[in-house]
């Protein structure tokens, strides 16, 4: 009995330690994000944090880990949901095999432009997708863009499905964007974002696909010259928050936790045009060729066997109904 204590200690005090800063007196939110500490969604929930504790004299903080310091976005969901982390910065497609309705915003070429996906996603659709997050241990707060995500590889250029056949691209560990990719006839390879460099680098794939900020942050462009703006995905990434935590906060403390969110989503879009337009200005300086004139049909044809998977209840196929009629 003494010997499972002693086994089971450093677990129960991992918990504790956790736990503790949800007190009383004062309360510390641990958020975690992938990106690194200047990334515009780093930024925004370091502002959210600066105006819960403004709003409460210090009582309510906010502190981030940035840059993976707390795990990949797989591993920081899983300790989001147990209550190990309080905030998580995700992209959506880790939640896609658990949460169907995340998928949704995710199908290929479903927003027709940014705008679109703003009046999408800041509506009444949006509230929705942020609701189906709770049965599953994790309360969705806001959306934060990330961008048009397009392919990039160091082979050619991509302008029609056909260039890609073949190629193996990173997707992130989604079989969403694993049945896209496959839909277009390259081969799709899950590989975790901080893999992706030395995979191009050394040609254990030919390309990957992200958007500007990414392409350019991570120096994949030094290493995958063609970027190709097909712009197949205006998913949105989520700031959720652990059901668990937010169980512990009193209903006057979620509200503020919520508003702050919400307000942060201004200051997060505001700095994801300013990062957009860095990141370009570091790529066509480097030479690379960034292909436009591209015909998306095409690739919209394609995608029918995806919506046919993915949206596959009479309620996600009415959800993708109702988004590609908002005008």
């Amino acid at each position: 009995m003494l010997k499972k204590l002693v086994r089971t200690l450093p677990v129960v005090l991992l918990c504790l330690a956790f736990a503790l800063p949800v007190a009383a007196k004062g309360i510390t939110l641990r958020s975690a994000d992938t990106h690194d500490k200047n990334y515009p969604t780093v930024q925004a929930v370091l502002y959210m944090g600066k105006l819960l504790d403004q709003w409460t004299d210090g009582r309510i903080k906010i502190k981030v880990f940035s840059g993976r310091q707390l795990g990949e976005e797989k591993a920081t969901i899983e300790q989001t949901i147990a209550g190990v982390i309080d905030l998580d910065r995700v992209n959506l497609a880790p939640l896609n095999g658990f949460i169907p309705e995340t998928a949704i915003p995710a199908l290929p070429y479903i927003f027709r432009s940014t705008e679109h996906m703003h009046k999408v996603m800041d509506g009444e659709i949006g509230q929705e997708i942020l609701a189906a997050m709770a049965p599953h241990g994790l309360i969705g707060l806001a959306f934060y863009d990330s961008g048009a995500r397009s392919f990039y590889n160091s082979k050619r250029p991509i302008k029609s499905p056909a260039d890609m056949v073949g190629m193996k691209i990173r997707v992130q560990n989604s079989d969403l964007f694993v049945a896209t990719i496959e839909a277009l006839g390259a081969k799709a390879t899950p590989m975790e974002f901080g893999q992706v460099y030395e995979a191009l680098k050394t040609g254990v794939i030919d390309g990957a696909e992200n958007n500007w900020p990414s392409y350019e942050s991570t120096r994949h462009f030094e290493v995958a010259k063609y970027y190709s703006l097909d712009q197949h995905s205006m998913s949105p990434e989520v700031l959720v928050m652990s059901k668990r935590s937010w169980d512990r906060l009193s209903k006057d403390d979620q509200a503020l936790v919520r508003k702050a969110a919400i307000e942060s989503v201004a200051v997060m879009r505001d700095l994801w045009n300013q990062r957009v337009e860095k990141s370009k200005k570091v790529v066509m300086a480097a030479g690379n060729d960034v292909i436009e004139d591209i015909d998306k049909q095409p690739f919209i044809d394609a995608m029918g066997p995806v919506y046919d998977r993915f949206a596959n209840t009479p309620e996600l196929k009415r959800m993708v109904k109702r988004i590609q009629a908002v005008q």
